[in-house]
């Protein structure tokens, strides 16, 4: 069954991603109202105004609207580490996982990984890897965390955690970038103030068609003279844009209406996870809008389960062949979780 049959079917529940969100009523009608000019020339007042929201937001002096959350992460690593060396992260890092090497494609960076824990990071084991200029070696020029950590399930890297990598990164002359693709979850679930996740990175990439339900676009924030170089870097990686006012104008919208009901996604996760954990399943704690599952031990495979709950109309993520993913977001309901918490249930009861 395809994905357009199962939508035919009433009630579909798609609980693959928080990118399958569509505008919302009020959100179109900011995208149609949108003043707009030439970002190319950074004559778009929507998308200026964008910018320095976002900006103001993180406490850095400047930042650039981009298209995706890929290339803003790419652009983000091209401003940290020059061509041939190095930057370090995690294994299942998505800026080493799911951007299809771009980072060697594009910047000639070479990367280097510490085995995934997810949001549990020790900042020891980081300062360790880090290799400094000379001996013929590749030397390690930036760090790169990932807040809230996709494949660790929607884990949030812990404050201290984040003070800590500051410091080794400081101690070693090293860039820290922060793939902050859903950092909105994890400042509504741990209530850090998104300044004070931005002091600590020297660049950011934060995403706004996600938990924040735009349609396009991602936010790159650093310094102002970082900023100028990220406007060549992404007309080099082909992302200059014209009238993109309309897309800013979704993103502006999400900012002012859909940070704080993140809330009401992370009740719903919760509510899934509870209704799945006791058949084993859950692999992680989950903290956010997220909840990975672990199907190891259980009688269905990661395919199957998902092929089981689509003939019922509910679409879960696979990640693997024994892990998939259901994500919580602007489209689900309680309604919604509760259809779904019923065919997993029922599913995995066998």
């Amino acid at each position: 069954m395809t994905v357009a049959e199962v939508a035919s079917i009433r009630g579909v529940v798609d609980l693959r991603s928080d990118t399958v969100t569509r505008p919302t009523a009020g959100m179109r009608a900011a995208m149609a109202d949108a003043e707009v000019g030439d970002d190319v020339y950074a004559e778009d007042p929507s998308v200026n105004a964008l910018e320095a929201e976002v900006a103001a937001l993180f406490g850095h002096e400047a930042a650039l609207f981009a298209p995706t959350g890929s290339m803003a992460n790419q652009i983000a690593l091209q401003l940290l580490v020059p061509p041939g060396e190095e930057l370090l992260c995690d294994a299942d890092a998505h800026v080493v996982t799911y951007e299809i090497g771009a980072a060697a494609a594009y910047g000639g960076i070479s990367s280097r990984t510490w085995t995934s824990v997810g949001a549990d990071i020790d900042p020891e084991v980081v300062a360790g890897m880090v290799r400094p200029d000379g001996y013929h070696a590749v030397p390690t020029r930036a760090i790169a965390v990932e807040q809230t950590h996709n494949r660790g399930g929607g884990g949030v890297i812990p404050l201290g955690t984040l003070r800590d990598l500051r410091r080794v990164a400081d101690d070693a002359g090293l860039g820290l970038h922060c793939d902050g693709a859903r950092i909105w979850h994890a400042h509504v679930a741990d209530g850090v103030p998104l300044i004070e996740y931005g002091r600590l990175f020297d660049t950011l990439s934060v995403c706004l068609s996600k938990g924040l339900g735009a349609p396009v676009g991602s936010v790159i924030v650093g310094s102002a003279e970082k900023m100028t170089r990220a406007r060549l870097l992404r007309k080099r990686m082909g992302g200059g844009m014209r009238q993109a006012g309309v897309l800013a104008a979704a993103g502006r919208y999400a900012l002012a209406h859909h940070v704080e009901r993140l809330a009401e996604d992370h009740a719903r996760a919760a509510r899934l996870a509870e209704a799945v954990a006791p058949f084993g399943v859950l692999a992680a704690p989950v903290r956010t809008n997220l909840v990975p599952l672990d199907l190891g031990k259980a009688a269905l495979d990661a395919p199957a389960l998902a092929a089981a709950a689509r003939a019922e109309g509910v679409l879960v993520s696979v990640l693997g062949p024994r892990i998939a993913r259901l994500v919580t977001h602007l489209d689900l309901d309680d309604a919604g979780v509760d259809r779904a918490a019923d065919v997993l249930t029922r599913i995995l009861r066998g």
